[in-house]
């Protein structure tokens, strides 16, 4: 075995992986807190990419530091991203609470359609260029063939955004809020928390993350267009689903796993299987294990 093709191809999966766990993420805090599969959250993952491109192309202009540009246009995407997914919840989730979920469920589709048209409009279906904003790192100069500096940037800025979401749920006031609030909703607000203020926080948070995913993907690709959060979307939701939709640790193993499973498949055996790799394996897991490899079976009150 070529152990720096293997390692090459570890490296692949674990950015691949780190990516669909910024956006899985989103996916299963949503679905934890109002039981809602938010099927328009590849589009804000996608939105947090085009919005870095147009204010990355402007600052360019003037001849900033490319570094400096990718912070600005990085901090302004998620921003941006995140008064998008307020109001979206606000609009297509908030006028529904307390009704089917199948209403939910097919308004969340109908937000991702438009939103992806809604872009493809505004831009072009054609891919744009990224600009190259990363530089490289000299000290990765021996492992350059191996891990780039854009797949390090993406799994050191995982790493963090784990770190810290982490720290968010178990320490702080809000998290407990978001914890009561997923356990037991109706009893959370009997207890004074503010649950609509509690789903706006996690809606920011989650379409922070996925903008975040977006702008990183798009630099270390080089390339984007209106199309790509509907696929990210898509594995993402696999991810969130494999480690056990609602549990956070589930849904970053689940990423990873997913990565890969993508990336060794792709690498041993053919690229032209990527997506059925993915799926092959899901359907394997939930074979074995209906909740996923960390989820909870949901025990129903008789």
């Amino acid at each position: 075995m070529d152990l720096s093709y293997f390692f090459e191809l570890f490296v692949g999966g674990l950015t691949r992986g780190s990516i669909y766990a910024l956006i899985a993420l989103g996916y299963t805090m949503v679905y934890g807190i109002i039981k809602l599969i938010n099927f328009a959250h590849g589009e804000i993952y996608m939105i947090g990419a085009f919005t870095a491109l147009i204010i990355a192309s402007v600052l360019s202009f003037t001849g900033m530091n490319p570094v400096l540009i990718f912070l600005i246009a990085s901090v302004l995407a998620i921003f941006f991203s995140a008064a998008y997914g307020v109001t979206m919840e606000k609009i297509a989730y908030t006028p529904l609470r307390g009704s089917q979920r199948l209403s939910a469920l097919i308004s969340a589709i109908g937000m991702s359609m438009f939103l992806q048209n809604y872009v493809l409009l505004a831009q072009t279906s054609d891919f744009l260029p990224f600009p190259e904003l990363v530089p490289d790192f000299k000290f990765l100069k021996p492992v350059e063939h191996l891990i780039s500096s854009t797949s390090f940037l993406i799994l050191i800025t995982t790493a963090i955004v784990m770190v810290l979401l982490t720290y968010l749920i178990k320490f702080t006031r809000t998290g407990k809020a978001m914890r009561a609030t997923s356990q037991d909703a109706k009893m959370a607000q009997l207890l004074g928390i503010n649950i609509s203020r509690i789903i706006t926080i996690t809606f920011i948070i989650g379409s922070s993350t996925a903008a975040l995913g977006g702008v990183l993907i798009s630099t270390h690709i080089g390339q984007l267009n209106f199309y790509i959060g509907f696929i990210a979307g898509i594995k993402a939701f696999v991810a969130a689903v494999l480690g056990g939709i609602g549990s956070i640790p589930g849904a970053v193993l689940g990423s990873f796993v997913l990565g890969w499973t993508e990336s060794f498949g792709t690498g041993y055996i053919s690229s032209d299987y990527e997506d059925v790799f993915a799926f092959l394996f899901l359907i394997i897991i939930l074979i074995f294990r209906p909740s996923g490899i960390l989820g909870r079976p949901e025990n129903k009150k008789v």
